[in-house]
């Protein structure tokens, strides 16, 4: 058995011991009313609501609503920490998510502290691959849910990282809106 097999089985087997591990991440991530506009920007959704605060008023929220993919900008730091601190082992550039579902509770709004607990809800191996399902429960301050959502992310196991890959996947995911 080579050495790369090996932590390839002791990856996939720490993996399926935590499935079903929760944890809360550490910090609380606080939406803001200029982020909520540069984000409405980048995904050309120019509803009013999420640029002019008496229009949201006027549509009965009580602030600026971010718009709904907005809740990708947490779960993007959910599941880095993820695959930074608890699910190591894995290589970021061989990782694709494959599946997304969202349920919306509430709107978000500008001045939510939003906090995430993040679960491990399934792993498996098949030809190859690594496929992770996790559940993120994105809540408000007072503990009430706002968003949950359900990620399924396939890694290469094994797979070396192609540098000229690398860098055309951090051009695109780091493009400044």
């Amino acid at each position: 058995m080579t050495r790369s097999a090996e932590s390839t089985e002791d990856r996939a087997a720490r993996a399926e011991r935590l499935v079903g591990y929760s944890y809360r991440m550490p910090d609380y991530y606080e939406v803001g009313r200029e982020k909520v506009r540069e984000y409405a920007i980048a995904v050309q959704n120019d509803h009013p609501a999420h640029f002019d605060e008496q229009a949201a008023f006027e549509l009965g929220h009580t602030a600026l609503v971010a718009p709904l993919t907005f809740v990708s900008v947490i779960g993007i730091i959910a599941q880095k920490y993820l695959l930074e601190q608890i699910l190591t082992g894995f290589d970021l550039s061989q990782i694709l998510q494959t599946d997304q579902k969202l349920i919306f509770h509430r709107p978000m709004y500008a001045g939510d502290r939003l906090t995430v607990d993040v679960s491990l809800e399934s792993f498996r191996q098949t030809a190859g691959s690594d496929i992770i399902v996790t559940k993120n429960v994105v809540l408000d301050e007072t503990g009430e849910p706002v968003t949950t959502t359900l990620t399924t992310l396939v890694g290469r196991t094994g797979g070396e990282p192609d540098p000229e890959r690398l860098a055309r996947i951090k051009d695109v995911m780091m493009r400044e809106a």
